[in-house]
């Protein structure tokens, strides 16, 4: 056990020793059983799924679970981890980071994995990041890609007038507009400001050519569906978005840490798309049967 765990456990026997003392823990009847993970979602079907790999995967071995999903937002699944509803959530780590700490600067993998360490309240921890993110990403057809050899977000500097699809947020946020000319020295955009998150629109601009390249979530079907390629961002314009199990130190034993770790030493961006299609896509293939066929697949059951 680390200093920082133990520190956790002789804490938590402490107050558990006040509250007896007091008549019981007022907040009793919420909070979970000593030795059942309660495992949470944020509202939407990704988070969702991952949630069910995590909740199937530790059931395979043994682990007690209860599910509580779709709860909401960030705001809201962060406070039932806080008050104890629930002991384990999938997040995505610079978000996460963005939100215990709002003027971080942190944007590689390794930058923001160290920044949490130091942000996170000392009752929570994330395990393992995975490779797989879901994140800002910009994209270009096939073609466009083939013909000007554009493999990276720089090499988009190949082309004069850059049009660019994007939220309109995207031409001050610090990752978009400026961020292309600051670190990647893309001047001469021109923006097409399209309100839908990456989304019908957006993909429409850029397949008909109205752009040349559009700001579309990593994970969306639509890259797959239409053979889109994703740049690279070798020099971390866009801050890193792993997903990372955000679990209670007190839940976080020997066995619920091996298990997750595993997961994430699996669990891909393509992996992601891949079950992101089969969910939105004709058959609306549910979380919990897609996480047993992912765990299946993958040799993890």
């Amino acid at each position: 056990m680390t200093i920082k765990k133990l520190t956790a456990a002789l804490a938590a026997t402490a107050v558990g020793l006040t509250l007896a003392a007091c008549g019981g823990d007022p907040t009793e009847g919420k909070k979970a059983a000593t030795d059942t993970i309660v495992i949470g979602s944020a509202e939407f079907p990704e988070n969702a799924i991952i949630a069910e790999i995590y909740a199937q995967a530790l059931e395979a071995k043994g682990v007690k679970v209860k599910k509580k999903l779709n709860i909401g937002a960030r705001e809201a699944y962060i406070k039932a981890l806080e008050n104890g509803e629930i002991d384990l959530v999938p997040e995505y780590s610079g978000n996460l980071l963005s939100y215990y700490d709002p003027k971080t600067t942190a944007t590689s993998p390794e930058q923001i994995d160290d920044a949490l360490a130091d942000a996170l309240p000392e009752t929570l921890e994330v395990l393992d990041a995975s490779k797989a993110e879901d994140k800002d990403s910009l994209n270009v057809t096939p073609e466009l890609a083939a013909k000007e050899g554009l493999t990276t977000i720089a090499d988009l500097k190949k082309i004069d007038g850059l049009k660019l699809g994007a939220n309109p947020e995207f031409k001050t946020r610090a990752y978009g507009i400026p961020g292309l000319e600051k670190v990647y020295g893309i001047t001469d955009i021109s923006f097409t400001p399209i309100s839908d998150g990456g989304g019908p629109a957006t993909l429409k601009a850029l397949l008909g050519g109205k752009v040349d390249v559009a700001d579309i979530y990593s994970t969306t079907p639509s890259i797959l569906a239409n053979k889109l390629v994703t740049l690279q961002d070798p020099e971390n314009l866009i801050a890193s978005q792993n997903v990372v199990p955000l679990i209670t130190e007190k839940k976080a034993s020997d066995k619920v840490e091996d298990v997750l770790d595993e997961i994430s030493a699996t669990l891909t961006t393509e992996d992601l798309l891949d079950l992101n299609a089969k969910n939105q896509g004709d058959d609306k293939t549910a979380p919990d049967v897609l996480a047993k066929q992912w765990l299946t697949d993958k040799g993890l059951i």
